[in-house]
């Protein structure tokens, strides 16, 4: 095993064992081999600032999972809005493989590498490339999600605008932010209340092995969201909710 490969199997085996979660097998070779495809194709494709073992693997990894100890993803329709480089729903169905996970991206070059992460990890996981604000509006995929998740940087009002209308009534959005979320929350009580959605809580935690600490927003979905809704992305950025 390479110093690298220690390193990420180490403190992705703490981290959860901090967590209380049981990996599967072969998990950690698996966060392993993500990572190292991180390192690769993060030099040609603009993926993520943060690079090192130590860092995606706390910053990336262990952020991801630490959902996993905030709501019930087990054999949950999951889809990740955003998604980026994948997190959080690659590390997500890596933990819990019962997870049935959508990732959703606008960016065809990430879609791309999501999809080599899926199949390099033997990942059952359908990447799609589309704008949130149209895949909204399919009839097969929206408001029938058990859990929409987001990393996205974008503000929550915004946010809530663009994931809330996949959640199926009784379902939750979780969107992961900053610990200074407050005046954020405040901003985007209309949105929620609009959407058809009611905030409960937000979830302060910190990642394991070091002293940085996060927020997860849960808003819960107790009525459909009216058809209009999401608007197009230029009118939602200049007319948020």
């Amino acid at each position: 095993m390479s110093a690298r490969q220690d390193e990420v199997t180490t403190i992705i085996l703490k981290g959860a064992e901090c967590l209380g979660i049981s990996l599967p097998l072969g998990a950690s070779k698996a966060f392993y081999e993500y990572y190292k495809l991180l390192e690769e194709k993060g030099k040609s494709v603009n993926l993520t600032a943060i690079s090192g073992a130590t860092e995606v693997a706390q910053l990336h990894f262990l952020d991801s999972i630490c959902l996993l100890d905030i709501a019930e993803f087990t054999n949950a329709k999951v889809i990740d809005i955003g998604s980026g480089a994948g997190f959080p729903g690659i590390p997500l169905k890596i933990a819990d493989p019962t997870i049935k996970l959508t990732l959703l991206d606008s960016s065809g070059k990430r879609i791309s590498f999501l999809e080599e992460v899926c199949h390099m990890l033997g990942l059952d996981a359908k990447c799609i490339h589309i704008r949130a604000e149209e895949y909204a509006k399919e009839i097969n995929i929206r408001e029938n999600c058990d859990i929409a998740v987001s990393r996205a940087v974008a503000k929550l009002n915004t946010l809530t605008e663009l994931c809330l209308p996949f959640v199926r009534i009784g379902g939750t959005f979780i969107a992961m932010k900053s610990i200074n979320t407050e005046g954020e929350l405040s901003e985007a009580m209309d949105a929620i209340e609009i959407l058809g959605g009611r905030f409960i809580e937000k979830i302060d935690y910190t990642i394991p092995g070091t002293d940085i600490m996060h927020s997860a927003v849960i808003i819960k979905k107790i009525g459909k969201t009216p058809s209009k809704y999401p608007r197009r992305f230029a009118r939602i950025q200049t007319s948020p909710l």
